[in-house]
Parts: C-alpha cells; sequence; structure tokens
C-alpha cells in the first residue's frame, strides 16, 4: 500500500525515533508498504517518520542511480535501529539535497564523507560498518530523520532566511508534488 509522505511541519518529523525489536508488529507489511511508497515518489530513500512512524527504520534504494554510480546498481537496504556512531570529519563534501518532506526545496549540503554505522537488517541481524562516498551522504541525510533532523538544519541561517517563505508555504499544505502527501493540519 503506498502511504502519504508526511510534510514538514508535521510534529513526527522532529521527534527521536525509537529502536524496535524482532516483534514490531506487521514489520513485513511495513517494510513492503514504505518500499511501494518510496517508488511511487520516484525517491531514493524513506525513514518511517516519514510516514508518520517514530521508529528507527529506513530504506534505501541507490538502483536508480546506476548510470551515474555503477557500484550501486541493485542496491536496496532496509535499515533497522539504524545509528551514527562516528563521522570522519577530515574530509566533507557539499552536494545539493532535496527530501521527499520538503518537495521542491533544494539546498547545498556538506557533510563528512565518511561514517561508521551500526544498524540491523531485516532478520535483526547486526552490522557495524564504516561507508563511504555517495552511500554515506544518503545514510546520513535519512538517519537524520531518526535523529528528529532534517537537511535544512545543516544549511546556513542566511540560506535558511532565504527558503523562510516555500518552508511557512509547506506548513500551510501549499505546495504542489506528484506523490501522496500528508500536511500539517491547521486548527
Amino acid at each position: 500500500m503506498i502511504l502519504p509522505i508526511y510534510i514538514y511541519g508535521q510534529p513526527v518529523l522532529r521527534k527521536v525515533a525509537q529502536d524496535i525489536g524482532p516483534d514490531y508488529p506487521e514489520l513485513p507489511q511495513l517494510l513492503n508498504d514504505m518500499w511501494e511508497t518510496l517508488a511511487a515518489s520516484e525517491g531514493i530513500g524513506l525513514a518511517a517518520p516519514q510516514i508518520g512512524r517514530d521508529i528507527r527504520v529506513v530504506i534505501i534504494d541507490l538502483d536508480p542511480l546506476a548510470e551515474d554510480f555503477p557500484e550501486y546498481k541493485g542496491f536496496r537496504q532496509a535499515y533497522i535501529n539504524a545509528h551514527i556512531v562516528e563521522t570522519d570529519d577530515s574530509k566533507t563534501a557539499a552536494s545539493e539535497e532535496g527530501c521527499l518532506s520538503l518537495p521542491a526545496i533544494h539546498e547545498k549540503v556538506t557533510r563528512p564523507t565518511r561514517i561508521h554505522v551500526q544498524w540491523q537488517d531485516e532478520q535483526f541481524q547486526q552490522h557495524d560498518e564504516w561507508v563511504e562516498g555517495y552511500l554515506a551522504r544518503v545514510m546520513q541525510h535519512e538517519f537524520d530523520h531518526l535523529e528528529g533532523r532534517m537537511f535544512i538544519d545543516h544549511i546556513s541561517p542566511l540560506r535558511k532566511q532565504l527558503i523562510k517563505s516555500k518552508l511557512k508555504a509547506l506548513t500551510q499544505g501549499r505546495y504542489r508534488c506528484g506523490y501522496r502527501t500528508k500536511p500539517v493540519v491547521r486548527k
């Protein structure tokens, strides 16, 4: 089932997500729904808070980028209870980022190019690894959602001021995008 993407201003996007256990209700169905939602929105990553769940679950599909990044051909992974343990700040790179929860907003974000992550797969097997390059950027972007952060939190105050009206429009439901969304409901 294709789920609505929660748009900037939804409180769940600013909550720190919780770890889950193998007994989490209907996790396989939730992951299937997340994969369908990601495909329908033409994104490359989706975190559970973006569909209204405050749990530490992320999916990443880099296969659509295989033409530019052949090393990611067929790359599709779910990350459960994902945490960034450490960043190697000795080398950073700036690149434009966008987010399904911030339609039509793109900004240049500087991030470390190498990170140390711990996570579990769908069978709850533990993984502990250093990740580099584009995958490290995508992981940082998606794992930020698990900490209640968004990519706009990494831009300068000046840039944030320049997009203030766009952010306000999102919170007021004034935006267009080609996928199902859940805007903020004003009372």
